[in-house]
């Protein structure tokens, strides 16, 4: 086996550190300088109209309550390798976020997270950020059947039927998958995931579900807010169910961190143009949704990805 010398063995982590903040700024810029639908004119006039203090304050706060709840998350299920402070779970998950912001669905923050920890712990980190991120995707279905069920109840964009066969089809699907479970691939198999489900306690699980739900209501709620305050006056069900909608279709398609907004948007456009709302509208509260929930928390994780210490790595 090669053995890298100590100061090239540094001079590769500070390349990788700049690599990955400097790609991660890069793609930012990108998208906010070269996307043609964000009319920033109308943002100024509407945001000169409606600018408010404690409105900016309180998005501001929701923000912060969307991260801090998925720190208390990392946290939560974290203890499952060792106790570690909020301090501690910050830095994980913010750097974590900035290592995965231009990989496919995230895949990089599972990586990110397994470095500050040894190597022999490795495989139970990516375990354990997979049922962080599992919870949320699982309240993101439940919350967007719901919602796809009132919208369509509302404004019929789908037959009863079609509906009935698409869940006669998911449910066939699961029940396929279940009937399969002592099946292997690769040593793995859903009898064997489910055994080390299990084998984290019940306290645990209840709190990330808890948590989960809690971060779920704060973003959808600081998406509805958005809408509220660039003027878009409709019903407070109706919002809620189209943003549960678009969050559960987008959140199905593979994407990059980077292009979430984009992804987000162009399915926005189509479930509030069904419900009247501008376009430039839907594409610039998608575009906050991703600057505040996206973009700071990445500015805040490079400093963490600058400053990892390679002894962390054992």
């Amino acid at each position: 086996m090669i053995s890298i010398p100590h100061k090239a063995k540094q001079f590769l982590v500070l390349l990788a550190k700049l690599l990955i903040v400097g790609g991660a700024f890069y793609f930012i810029y990108d998208q906010l300088a070269h996307n043609d639908k964000l009319d920033w004119q109308k943002f100024i006039i509407l945001f000169r109209k409606n600018q408010s203090v404690s409105g900016i304050a309180f998005i501001l706060l929701l923000s912060v309550l969307n991260r801090y709840f998925e720190i208390l998350k990392w946290q939560n299920l974290a203890r499952v390798i060792h106790e570690i402070s909020i301090g501690e779970a910050t830095k994980q998950v913010l750097a974590a976020l900035t290592a995965g912001i231009f990989t496919p669905n995230g895949v990089g923050e599972y990586a990110g997270k397994a470095l500050f920890y040894p190597k022999s712990e490795a495989k139970k980190v990516v375990f354990l950020n997979l049922i962080c991120n599992g919870i949320q995707m699982i309240l993101t279905v439940i919350f967007g059947v719901f919602g796809l069920l009132y919208f369509n109840a509302k404004y019929n964009v789908i037959t009863t039927k079609t509906v009935v066969i698409l869940f006669a089809v998911f449910f066939l699907f699961f029940a396929i998958l279940f009937s399969l479970k002592k099946i292997k691939i690769k040593g793995y198999s859903i009898e064997k995931l489910l055994h080390k489900i299990n084998e984290i306690p019940k306290s645990v699980h209840q709190k990330n579900i808890f948590l989960g739900i809690c971060r779920y209501l704060v973003f959808s709620h600081q998406y509805y807010f958005l809408f509220l305050a660039f003027d878009v006056e409709l019903p407070y069900f109706t919002l809620i169910a189209t943003i549960a909608v678009v969050y559960f279709l987008a959140s199905s398609l593979p994407t990059f961190q980077f292009l979430d907004f984009a992804v987000k948007g162009s399915v926005a456009i189509y479930f509030f143009g069904i419900l009247g709302v501008n376009e430039w509208i839907v594409v610039f509260i998608s575009t906050l949704m991703w600057f505040l929930n996206v973009v700071l928390p990445v500015i805040l994780g490079s400093y963490y990805v600058l400053n990892f210490k390679t002894k962390a790595v054992k």
